[in-house]
């Protein structure tokens, strides 16, 4: 069984390592994926086609009514705002690192990985970049800067609950596709998989109010995608209460810890390809 040499932790110099890590590994993959700049355009403009068109269904909607469950058309925006952006983050980040993991567990060229004097599991995670997702993230930004121009100016302390849970999303959706890489370590396929997730992750487009009171749950502890969405909103909507933010970094420590426990599980499992 191969391993990965452990990361002492605790330490500005961890961090200072990680980041270098991080920020080398991404600048590789942008390299290598701005070689194909035809694709580059293609995959942006495919993008910001599937950004936009995103909001015909909340545009139908409220073309027949004013509110929904205590929303109004631009506050509703916000979800779609945060949405897309969350859509950009997976499709650009998480979901092709998932693919390149699959396969090479699959084939033993996790071995490789494992070999190198880093954490595993941020290697993986950002082995491969597509920056043609910038386009859907600048797309999220366009939408939120719209809606927050019809509804009242949000607080100092409204933004920042915002970005807090906006980044416990990140982290809690992050840690469920890590959670999601570790089943393939025990089933050969797992891209069914996979397009539950996307499927499941398409209701963060809606407040989390018009779902009944079992699947708000879910979509907080189980499929996390309404804290990346939902309570953003709710954030600068002037709702952030003290149990939405508790809820949100609830939901985010406790995935973080089950993936990164999980991850280190499904390791010590794996079989090296050259055993």
């Amino acid at each position: 069984v191969l391993e990965s040499r452990p990361t002492e932790p605790g330490g500005p110099g961890v961090n200072r390592e990680f980041a270098t890590i991080a920020l080398a590994l991404i600048r590789a993959s942008l390299m290598t994926a701005m070689q194909y700049r035809s694709d580059f355009l293609l995959d942006g403009a495919a993008g910001l086609v599937r950004a936009f068109a995103a909001l015909v269904p909340i545009m139908l909607v409220f073309g027949h009514r004013e509110e929904l469950v205590g929303w109004s058309m631009a506050e509703a925006m916000l979800v779609m705002g945060f949405f897309v952006l969350m859509q950009a983050l997976l499709g650009g980040l998480v979901e092709p690192n998932l693919g390149e993991v699959v396969e090479a567990i699959r084939t033993g060229t996790l071995d490789l990985v494992l070999l190198k004097p880093a954490d595993a599991q941020l290697l993986v995670s950002l082995r491969r970049v597509q920056p043609a997702h910038i386009w859907g993230f600048l797309a999220g930004l366009v939408i939120l800067a719209l809606s927050l121009r019809q509804i009242p100016v949000p607080s100092v302390f409204d933004v920042l609950a915002a970005l807090l849970l906006l980044l416990c999303g990140v982290v809690a959706m992050y840690s469920l596709w890590v959670l999601a890489i570790c089943t393939s370590f025990f089933f050969v396929r797992v891209d069914n998989l996979r397009f539950l997730l996307w499927s499941i992750s398409d209701t963060g487009r809606w407040p989390m109010t018009v779902f009944a009171s079992w699947l708000q749950f879910f979509l907080v502890f189980v499929v996390p995608v309404g804290v990346m969405t939902t309570f953003p909103a709710l954030a600068l909507r002037g709702m952030a209460s003290l149990e939405i933010v508790a809820l949100g970094l609830t939901s985010a420590i406790g995935f973080a810890l089950l993936s990164r426990w999980a991850w280190k599980r499904s390791l010590a499992s794996y079989t090296s390809a050259s055993s």
